[in-house]
């Protein structure tokens, strides 16, 4: 994009004042380094529920923005240029579709329940040899992500894909405005985001808004009513039904789905008039970027699935996110049909690892060596990948925070294997997207002056400890919560560097508090004593504490009785100062509990009430849980505490959470008994029929409860369910394969996911417990990986 201020009023209907400069990108998010990597960038403020992001104007032109779209007036700044709209979204969208209808090429929507990234993704890499494509970065395929991702396209592509996602009826027909298609692809039409549709006709239909001008239309008639339903509706178009191409062969595409996106993409290949796809072999699309725990203490972020310079910007924007006080290593391969010449490319390619701070660039590939003097901070090149990992040094790697994003021909995938921290084969895979959403879905039940914190204690519910926490403190959550010092401690060492409540703060942690700037629970009259005494010590005054108020669990707190005696003690004192005041809602998730807990919020009220008249300053209140978030808003107060809600789990099943957490291993050894054979410890697994059983690497040691064992739960092997036979031992367990065809050693097994009957939900029924012991469960020694679009 390339327009002036006053033009783009003029689009969008706003009111244009200061300087008119000329706008090349958009920026939406303060916290990011988009204003640094874009060129000529405008600054979109925009008023949330619970946020409004004005507050940021001055701060982004202190960081050199001088163009801005507002929803109201703001303080005109020296040389900077300003449109004023009523709705900033709705303005982008009018601009995104102006920018659509100058644009000459082909516009390609993609829509559906799932896939729509998968086959995006693989319909580029089977485009015919120097068309120039672009397409949607990522998944930016919602009301706020279409409109971007179309504002990027340069205007001389041949084919532009563009993914569209909806969640609700009556967001298509906006998105259809936007995207104008010439061609429409379905993707796979199920149950995910069906929770705002009657049914799944009415999802269907919704969807098929985005056809309304296109004239060609690619689907698969598995999918039903989507198959009917396009046939009936749109018979004078030009439909190419994938059920009609060739089966892929089950050897190069074992799993079903992906046999079923392959014959999209073959369609849509013959629609397009281009090349039949090959498929000699599935491509590796791997969808989602990854953080893992590298060697020599780095921390790995694999974004290497595609490359070009939109994908560049918003990895390297999430490098600086991560990375915090690391130093960074941007391993970058050369990259193929950029539509720009060498020379343009990699100037560009080069002020963007400027301006995001890259401290260290290896590069990889003839082209960037070539351009090695453009870069102007510490710089290695090596001709091939294979030999980066034979000569990369430690130095490169140690303590820092590496992003790894190479070209699909590079292969990547053997460097980030060379460059991860070795350990067995089980892994816990923890979807940060997922748990930003389920963040922002209880920040939409709380007034947007209600603060929160986050309860990251037992390595944030099993989830990992330091990546939670980056991505919680790059969020704007107030504060977040740890049980014991050690684990503020390690977020300490890690740079995170928001306030941090220790739950479980005893006298012999509280000199390591200070020294780490962590506030203490103070619980009873001998814990405030001892720790203004360390406070003391330490030569603080008026350090941060948080009283914790018994209302009727009686685990730890002060009692109400104890209040008179408590206000009084307080105004003596000057070693500590009150930060917070809270109270645990015991029953919050009981329905049958509901006159107890009102019970405990107003005796919270009042004793917190008694406590705040006694001090001479301000006090945040806070008692809400995740359950009395949704079902409590009179326990809001000042601060509420988020805790199993984060992960997914609300206080009866909610559609509208996300899981965060799969843990899948791999199969390592298939057998063929025999009827009458035994199998595990004890010759538990008796069998009466021949069966084919495989051997996963995940026991009892790793979090796997021994009473799932014996057919009580089954992993999930190409989306069927595989039965443990036996007992589940220490390191490993068997599991019956015997009505799956084509299963292989290396294949993946999923312990739990989102799946119906694989979830964790259903987990704790069969053991008799709760989803929050499980998580907690599943060992220090298996894997965590991040997954983040």
């Amino acid at each position: 994009m390339n327009y002036k201020l006053s033009q783009i009023a003029a689009v969008v209907g706003g009111r244009f004042s200061g300087e008119d400069h000329e706008v090349q990108s958009v920026v939406t998010d303060s916290r990011s380094l988009s204003c640094e990597l874009g060129c000529n960038p405008i600054f979109v403020a925009m008023c949330g529920a619970n946020h409004d992001s004005h507050d940021y104007v001055a701060q982004m032109y202190g960081r050199g923005v001088r163009s801005f779209l507002v929803e109201h007036a703001v303080e005109e700044l020296p040389g900077a240029g300003y449109v004023v709209v009523k709705n900033a979204i709705a303005a982008l969208q009018s601009l995104a579709a102006y920018h659509r209808a100058h644009f000459k090429g082909t516009v390609v929507g993609i829509t559906g329940s799932n896939g729509k990234t998968v086959i995006k993704e693989w319909i580029a890499e089977e485009l015919p040899a120097g068309m120039k494509c672009y397409r949607s970065p990522k998944s930016y395929n919602s009301q706020l992500g279409v409109p971007l991702s179309v504002l990027m396209i340069e205007g001389d592509e041949q084919l532009a894909l563009i993914e569209a996602g909806i969640s609700q009826p009556g967001e298509m027909e906006r998105l259809e405005r936007i995207i104008r298609p010439d061609v429409v692809v379905f993707t796979s039409i199920g149950d995910a985001h069906q929770e705002n549709f009657l049914n799944l006709e009415q999802k269907c239909l919704e969807k098929m808004v985005l056809a309304h001008r296109a004239r060609v239309i690619v689907y698969h008639s598995y999918y039903e009513p989507l198959g009917h339903l396009i046939a009936t509706h749109f018979a004078d178009r030009r439909l190419y039904d994938a059920a009609s191409a060739p089966q892929v062969p089950e050897a190069v595409i074992g799993n079903e789905a992906s046999r079923r996106n392959a014959q999209i993409v073959e369609a849509f290949c013959t629609a397009m008039g281009f090349p039949a796809p090959s498929f000699s072999s599935a491509p590796e699309v791997a969808m989602r970027l990854e953080v893992k725990d590298g060697i020599n203490d780095s921390v790995l972020i694999n974004d290497a699935y595609n490359l070009d310079l939109n994908s560049l910007a918003l990895a390297l924007d999430y490098l600086h996110s991560v990375a915090l006080t690391r130093p960074t290593t941007l391993v970058l391969s050369d990259i193929a049909q950029s539509g720009l010449s060498d020379d343009e490319l990699y100037s560009r390619v080069a002020g963007m690892v400027s301006r995001a701070g890259i401290d260290t660039l290896v590069g990889i590939g003839p082209r960037l060596k070539r351009y090695a003097s453009l870069f102007d901070c510490a710089k290695l090149f090596y001709a091939s990948t294979d030999e980066c990992i034979a000569r990369l040094g430690r130095e490169a790697v140690a303590g820092r925070a590496v992003l790894l994003k190479g070209a699909r021909d590079f292969r990547f995938e053997k460097l980030a294997h060379a460059l991860s921290l070795k350990s067995h084969t089980t892994v816990l895979e923890v979807d940060l997207d997922a748990m930003i959403h389920n963040l922002n879905y209880f920040r939409s039940k709380l007034d947007f002056r209600t603060k929160l914190v986050a309860m990251v204690k037992a390595g944030s519910y099993g989830t990992g400890d330091f990546e939670v926490a980056q991505m919680l403190q790059h969020q704007g959550v107030d504060y977040l919560a740890v049980a014991f010092a050690d684990e503020g401690v390690l977020l300490r060492e890690r740079g995170i560097s928001m306030p941090i409540v220790v739950l479980n703060a005893d006298a012999d942690s509280f000199d390591l508090m200070i020294a780490n700037r962590l506030e203490p629970e103070i619980y009873s009259f001998h814990s405030l004593r001892d720790f203004a005494d360390a406070v003391t010590h330490a030569g603080e005054l008026r350090y941060p504490i948080h009283l914790k108020l018994d209302t009727g669990m009686h685990r730890l707190g002060f009692m109400e009785e104890e209040i008179p005696a408590l206000c009084e003690r307080l105004q003596g004192m000057s070693e500590v100062k009150v930060a917070t005041i809270f109270s645990h809602l015991n029953c919050a998730d009981m329905p049958e509990e509901d006159t107890y807990t009102r019970a405990q919020i107003e005796r919270f009220d009042r004793m917190s009430t008694a406590l705040i008249e006694a001090l001479p300053y301000p006090v945040i209140r806070h008692t809400a849980n995740s359950a009395a978030i949704e079902r409590f808003p009179e326990a809001q107060f000042d601060m509420c505490r988020l805790g199993l809600g984060l992960y997914g789990f609300g206080w009866q099943h909610n559609a509208a959470l996300r899981p965060v957490s799969t843990l899948k291993t791999r199969i390592v050894q298939i057998k063929h008994l025999e009827a009458g054979d035994t199998v595990g410890y004890g010759r538990a697994g008796r069998l009466t029929r021949p069966t084919v059983t495989a051997t996963v690497p995940i026991g009892y040691a790793d979090g796997l409860d021994r009473h799932l064992g014996c057919g009580r739960w089954s992993m999930l092997v190409a989306g069927q369910p595989a039965p443990i036979v036996g007992r589940v031992c220490m390191d490993s367990c068997m599991i019956d394969i015997t009505e799956i065809p084509g299963v292989e050693e290396g294949d993946e097994a999923v312990v739990f996911s989102a799946a119906a009957g694989n979830d964790l939900e259903t987990m704790a029924r069969v053991l008799d417990t709760i989803p929050y012991e499980i998580m907690t469960s599943v060992s220090g020694r298996v894997k965590r990986i991040y997954l983040k679009e």
